[in-house]
């Protein structure tokens, strides 16, 4: 039998695996001044756009399942970043919105992203062709799931 299929060096998820946990790595630094984990900080970029979103169309734009969402969106509340409270039309879903404190952390977060981009030793172009081919992953992906 040929085992060679299970090299890590032949592996497609490893560098990925690898990747996000060394960019995400390099956030750290930047998201300790503001007082946010870098999960959380997604969720904030998520309504500093939007100003509320569902607890469920947070966990489709992020890929995230609410049994991960719910304690970090708790513990984001507890902070005064955001408040939850359940919709009143459809009591089984549950409003997230952005708190003023939780919109004022914005201009402390803004210059994070051009920080980021100067650890990363990518030209605008392949970041962008990166971007785009992780994108179309995801995509894939969840279209099979629906399958």
């Amino acid at each position: 039998m040929n085992y060679d299929k299970l090299k890590l060096e032949n592996q497609l998820c490893f560098p990925l695996y690898a990747c996000s946990r060394e960019i995400v790595r390099l956030y750290k630094p930047f998201l300790d001044e503001i007082g946010l984990t870098y999960t959380q900080y997604i969720v904030m970029m998520v309504l500093w756009e939007r100003k509320r979103a569902t607890v469920k169309r947070l966990g489709e734009i992020l890929y995230l399942d609410s049994g991960t969402l719910t304690p970090l969106l708790k513990k984001m509340e507890a902070a005064g970043l955001l408040i939850r409270s359940r919709d009143k039309e459809d009591e089984r879903s549950v409003i997230v919105e952005l708190t003023d404190k939780g919109e004022q952390l914005k201009d402390r977060a803004a210059d994070i992203p051009d920080k980021i981009v100067q650890c990363v030793p990518l030209s605008k172009e392949e970041a962008g062709e990166l971007y785009h081919l992780l994108y179309e992953i995801l995509g894939r992906i969840s279209r099979n799931k629906e399958k």
